[in-house]
């Protein structure tokens, strides 16, 4: 029932760059984050001790059943939230529905969202609904947080170890599910993946004096890292046979198994991003590959590596791994990727 999945349906990052520049965007002195960065969600102080988070995102289905489809869209716009070290407490639907099709699935899409939202202690205080031909399902999200404690995607700093909370390739996945290629392990591997939300992640890295954080979702690795390192005026280094993976997405990948997103993060970045040793073909592709409820990519400080992956791992997120190093930045260069293919 829709053209595009997911996080891959997104506009893509370049023409979006270019849509929104040279507007002048009215601000006050409160406005803690704003566009400048590219961040994860807007930032408004409220006093001293309070900041409100803002964000929304939506998008079309990514799996058949209508009630998944309302947990995974939920959990991806709560992830930005988190990303930032806050605390979702409100949310509004967001629901685009061919009007004519069968309403039970609205139902069902909305009881998904209700729930996953519930998990995550926050609340479903209203919404919008328009009438169109493809489907779309997401949240208006606003949280809590201190306006000293917020973590962003500009304090990265040199020396910083990056941690990855969750495996890659979720686009490639997704579109062996649109074209019925895949088994139920890996089904079930993608789908618990997608589920999940970030919240430990987002308090394991707030204990652990994280620097920066951006989850990794519509622009992929590499794309979202870029911002990362440009707000930051830092270089990153991927360790690219260290980045965690979902079961079989190189028979994926081998299979042609690609979203269009992977032609538009790959435009997006290529001024950024540099190869070190033998290029993989294969695995560079999930470099750009766009992620649908994807992990938080941490920087933290070296000292508070271990503590943190330890934490991660006894909350449940499993998979996260040390990925890459934040770099210093050359002489006024800065915003680079390095995709190490050797260690």
């Amino acid at each position: 029932m829709v053209k595009a999945a997911g996080c891959a349906a997104k506009i893509f990052p370049g023409i979006l760059s270019e849509a929104l520049r040279a507007i002048e965007w009215h601000s006050d002195e409160n406005v803690l984050v704003g566009f400048d960065g590219k961040d994860d969600a807007g930032v408004y102080r409220v006093n001293e001790e309070l900041a409100l988070i803002q964000t929304t995102d939506f998008f079309t289905p990514v799996v058949d059943d209508p009630y998944t489809f309302g947990q995974i869209a939920a959990a991806n716009a709560l992830s930005d939230v988190y990303a930032m070290g806050g605390r979702p407490v409100t949310a509004l639907n967001i629901l685009a529905f061919p009007q004519t099709e069968d309403i039970s699935i609205i139902k069902e899409i909305l009881r998904g969202g209700a729930d996953k939202t519930r998990e995550a202690d926050t609340v479903i205080i209203g919404g919008h609904s328009i009438d169109i031909p493809n489907i779309a399902y997401g949240l208006a999200v606003t949280g809590y947080v201190h306006p000293e404690r917020i973590i962003t995607n500009e304090g990265a700093k040199p020396g910083d170890v990056l941690i990855l909370t969750k495996a890659l390739g979720t686009g490639i996945m997704n579109n062996c599910i649109k074209f019925s290629s895949l088994d139920s392990e890996r089904s079930d591997a993608l789908l618990s993946s997608m589920l999940r939300l970030n919240r430990n992640a987002s308090e394991c890295m707030q204990r652990a004096e994280a620097n920066a954080c951006t989850d990794i979702t519509g622009f992929g690795l590499a794309g979202h890292a870029m911002q990362l390192a440009k707000a930051s005026e830092v270089n990153l280094r991927f360790f690219i046979n260290s980045l965690p993976l979902l079961q079989g997405v190189t028979d994926a990948i081998n299979a042609n198994m690609l979203t269009r997103g992977d032609r538009s993060n790959r435009d997006y970045t290529k001024d950024s991003l540099m190869t070190e040793g033998a290029r993989d073909t294969v695995l560079e592709h999930l470099l750009f590959d766009p992620q649908t409820s994807g992990g938080l990519l941490i920087s933290v400080p070296q000292k508070n590596c271990e503590r943190l992956l330890e934490e991660l791992k006894q909350g449940g997120d499993e998979v996260s791994s040390v990925v890459g190093e934040v770099l210093k930045p050359g002489k006024e260069v800065y915003g680079k990727i390095f995709a190490n293919y050797d260690n």
